[in-house]
């Protein structure tokens, strides 16, 4: 039986990948930032641009997403600002210089989202819960969840993706709970292009 669960998600896991082949510019990109753009601090948190690191291959990867997808979306919990390790003039920054080296790339991002609430607030807009996504659409009313593919390297971003209705790519190995998996962004970016 577990023989037959393998192969069937191989199967699966292969027509998934082929249809990444159709992507054109009316598909909608959401990464995370930790763990998928840039490398993640263990128990801490980017808190200045001298901490920030991209990933081998993320600025490339970008650039050619950039090609293939109409819009590009950062989502990404930064509870660091709700613990009061880093203020939010710092996590816009960063983002700004992150964006800047995407664009000197030859990448862009269309717009980052965020959120500072710590995971014990009730009703925070923390991922997996879609506030991020509910932000992006009404930003950009052309994005489609059907037509959304949510790239992650954590459970909470599978569910987010899941609960908006996107299509789950997982970075950093298996998951069980994503549509594809991939190591890392340069693998993703390689399979779709």
């Amino acid at each position: 039986m577990r023989s037959l669960n393998r192969n069937f998600f191989r199967a699966v896991d292969l027509c998934m990948k082929n249809f990444l082949k159709d992507i054109d510019p009316s598909w909608t990109l959401f990464l995370d930032r930790d763990g998928v753009i840039n490398r993640r601090l263990v128990d801490d948190y980017i808190k200045h641009w001298g901490e920030f690191e991209f990933l081998p291959g993320v600025l490339d990867s970008i650039g050619l997403f950039s090609k293939l997808f109409g819009r590009i979306i950062i989502v990404t919990n930064q509870q660091g600002v709700g613990k009061g390790w880093m203020t939010e003039d710092q996590l816009k920054e960063i983002h700004g210089k992150m964006i800047d080296t995407i664009e000197q790339a030859g990448g862009k991002v269309d717009a980052i989202y965020y959120c500072t609430d710590l995971k014990d607030i009730p009703d925070n807009c923390r991922k997996p819960a879609v506030a991020m996504f509910e932000k992006a659409k009404k930003d950009f009313p052309e994005i489609a969840s059907e037509k959304s593919i949510m790239v992650g390297d954590s459970r909470s971003d599978m569910e987010f993706g899941k609960n908006a209705g996107m299509i789950t790519v997982f970075i950093g190995g298996e998951n069980n709970s994503a549509n594809v998996c991939f190591e890392d962004l340069k693998s993703f970016a390689s399979a779709i292009s």
